[in-house]
């Protein structure tokens, strides 16, 4: 992992940076646990992976909601967004790139504008880099290039490599901070499993043309997807989220929902990804194998006309 970090993410990296976790949901928390008190503030760009909010909240933080990848357009703006919900008490921002749910990818200049502001402020960065080999426009930049000594970044072999069962992932960040990570991991999660560990090594040393090959069908299975639906072609991760108000009755979108259960299709509520969000869903495109993804997302398509 050492040597991944340095050679792909082009970070400095040492063992004592590294925590093996369980999955980089159990990153996360070790992560939260290690920087914020009760009664701190964590700003969560907005839409989210849904998990991360309740996770604040269980290290009796509170999660501050930033609408932003649907309403930022340059590094500027990316900056006001994020400082118009700052407060004393503000300890840290989470941010996700490739994102879950919208599939933007943050620009390098975006990165290293909110690493400044960030530095300027006092804050923690959280980095959740876990769909950083599926990016289809531009390049996965690491946010820690910009401010190593604030910046916890969460890697996961769940998405890479396709064994979200095996549960493991690992947390990269200064030492003193990955020491306090290691005492909430220890007493929480304790370790990840044995099995998921060697399969991850394995998945390191030999792994790259299996990343390479689910990187292109992913890419074109966004694309054809995104195509059907109208909307714009994902720059990264296995996501698409759109707007549905326009087919929505007096139940709502969970009325809409359950409606797109009954034509076989599964989507994600919007409210789950941010309070801004209540006539959207989320649609993963990679749940299945293609051919059914694309039946599906025809249905989709057939609903929402």
């Amino acid at each position: 992992m050492v040597e991944k970090v340095r050679a792909k993410n082009g970070l400095r990296c040492e063992p004592q940076n590294v925590l093996v976790t369980a999955g980089a949901t159990g990153a996360l928390c070790a992560a939260l646990g290690a920087i914020t008190s009760p009664g701190d503030e964590v700003l969560i760009l907005a839409p989210f992976w849904p998990l991360i909010r309740g996770i604040v909240a269980a290290f009796r933080a509170d999660p501050v909601e930033v609408p932003f990848y649907d309403r930022v357009a340059t590094a500027e703006e990316a900056v006001a967004a994020v400082a118009a919900s700052t407060t004393p008490r503000t300890a840290a921002l989470y941010l996700s790139s490739p994102s879950n749910p919208t599939g933007r990818v943050l620009p390098e200049a975006w990165l290293a504008a909110l690493a400044e502001w960030a530095e300027r402020e006092g804050l923690w960065l959280i980095s959740d880099e876990v769909y950083e080999d599926f990016v289809y426009r531009g390049a996965h930049v690491s946010a820690a290039l910009f401010l190593p000594e604030r910046t916890l970044s969460v890697f996961s072999f769940s998405k890479a490599y396709g064994m979200a069962g095996n549960r493991t992932g690992y947390l990269v960040g200064p030492a003193a901070a990955i020491t306090q990570a290691q005492k909430i991991s220890t007493h929480t999660f304790y370790a990840a499993p044995t099995s998921g560990q060697v399969a991850g090594l394995r998945a390191l040393r030999g792994g790259a043309g299996w990343i390479a090959s689910a990187r292109a069908s992913y890419e074109e299975v966004g694309r054809k997807a995104a195509a059907r639906l109208g909307v714009a072609a994902p720059e990264g991760s296995t996501f698409l989220f759109l707007d549905v108000a326009a087919r929505l009755d007096e139940r709502g979108i969970w009325g809409f929902l359950e409606d797109c259960v009954g034509d076989g299709v599964a989507l994600a509520p919007g409210p789950s990804c941010g309070r801004d969000y209540p006539s959207w869903v989320r649609l993963c495109y990679t749940a299945a194998p293609p051919d059914q993804v694309l039946a599906a997302v025809d249905r989709l398509a057939a609903r929402l006309r």
